[in-house]
């Protein structure tokens, strides 16, 4: 789950972690208290969407100008008119594709004099099954970039779970920031805040950038953008409260509520499959014949009727998919439940593209069975390999 900046800031406030004072703004009419209350003389408005290069983005309205998603403002009237132009408005970044996001909440925050910029974040490593930090000098810029064109300006290290952040960690961070004497020790309170946050909030990303230190010689998290790690999201209710389900695709937030492992893609040929390994194979063969997946979608291993069913709606409801393959193998799964699934969603929801199924294991000839007295236009495949290709060809990419 992810949250906007200005509530990753507020999380990170929580632990003494420094950032610049800000006011969320959610209606124009706000803007102009919201300058006063922090006073100026410059502010920065930031546009809250869940997506990263803010800055360098557009917008797809001409009346919202041209001066990107993060803006210096430099009276409160210039706050207002930025804030008028902004908001309701649709931001394009590398990030958003080309649909972009609405810019649905502002974020007014202190302007900062800059001297230096850096790159921070902490991670879960699966490698080493430790939190992560990866720090480099070459801040406020995509870490992508830097990670391709300067490996050599990045620095990892992970941290013990046992021990947690100590003394040293903090000062390899100051080493590879190249920072002595007080920002040392800024760094090294720094490396210890941020793991705290990181461990006791479950997250699953933090990313700092920039980090820079300011013209009064003081470090300061000028961006933050947080992920929590969804299992763990029951002991946090408070994270579960920033959720903005605006962000997120409907169809996923309508999975989540079933249970369901659903992710949206691009595609056209809606997937639904048992297990994610299994998932992602199906996934790549439709890619090979031709064709791109419209979804990932893992019913898991104990679905029932009422989630197969669930799932088929969330499928068709997609309108780029102009096919639909369900791929089971099964072994907890079994067969007829899948079918059963199937067909109550096909009866419910009508059937206007072509549907293959490919049914392996427990209870298959029952599976088999139900489906083919169903009535309705469905097409058999004997393997994935053959469902694959039936599937591609049926919405004419073969």
């Amino acid at each position: 789950m992810n949250i906007h900046e200005y509530q990753a800031k507020a999380v990170l406030r929580e632990f003494g972690v420094p950032v610049s004072r800000g006011v969320p703004v959610l209606k124009a009419s706000d803007a102009g208290a919201a300058a006063k209350e922090l006073g100026g003389p410059l502010w920065v408005v930031k546009s809250q969407i869940h997506a990263g290069g803010r800055g360098k983005g557009k917008f797809k309205e001409p009346e919202a100008g041209d001066k990107g998603g993060v803006r210096l403002a430099r009276s409160v009237e210039e706050v207002e008119t930025f804030v008028s132009q902004m908001l309701g408005r649709t931001l394009v970044t590398a990030q958003t594709g080309p649909a972009g996001k609405e810019v649905n909440r502002l974020y007014l925050e202190d302007g900062s004099d800059i001297e230096k910029e850096f790159y921070l974040s902490l991670l879960v490593d699966r490698s080493t099954s430790r939190v992560a930090f990866v720090v480099s000098t070459e801040g406020g810029v995509d870490i992508e970039e830097v990670a391709h064109h300067r490996p050599e300006k990045i620095v990892a290290f992970s941290i013990d779970p046992v021990t947690g952040a100590l003394p040293h960690h903090g000062r390899t961070v100051a080493k590879a920031l190249g920072l002595s004497g007080d920002l040392a020790k800024q760094a090294e309170k720094l490396t210890a805040q941020l793991y705290a946050a990181f461990v006791a909030k479950d997250m699953a990303m933090l990313e700092i950038n920039p980090l820079v230190v300011s013209s009064e010689g003081l470090l300061k998290c000028l961006d933050a953008k947080i992920s929590f790690d969804s299992n763990a999201l029951y002991r946090h209710p408070e994270i579960v409260a920033l959720r903005d389900e605006t962000e997120e695709d409907a169809k996923e937030i309508e999975a989540s509520k079933h249970d369901l492992n659903y992710v949206a893609l691009d595609g056209e040929i809606g997937c639904m499959v048992n297990g994610a390994g299994l998932a992602m194979a199906t996934m790549d063969i439709i890619k090979l014949y031709g064709a791109e997946p419209a979804n990932f979608l893992d019913v898991g291993g104990g679905a029932t009727r009422d989630k197969v069913t669930a799932a088929f709606k969330i499928i068709t409801a997609d309108p780029k998919v102009k096919g639909i393959l369900v791929n089971i193998f099964g072994g907890i799964m079994k067969c007829d439940v899948i079918a059963e699934g199937v067909i109550a969603a096909v009866k419910e929801v009508g059937l206007e593209t072509p549907l293959v199924v490919r049914l392996e294991g427990t209870n298959v000839d029952l599976g088999k069975k139900i489906i083919a007295e169903s009535g309705f236009n469905v097409i058999a495949a004997d393997d994935l390999d053959d469902a694959a290709q039936k599937i591609v060809s049926a919405v004419g990419k073969a």
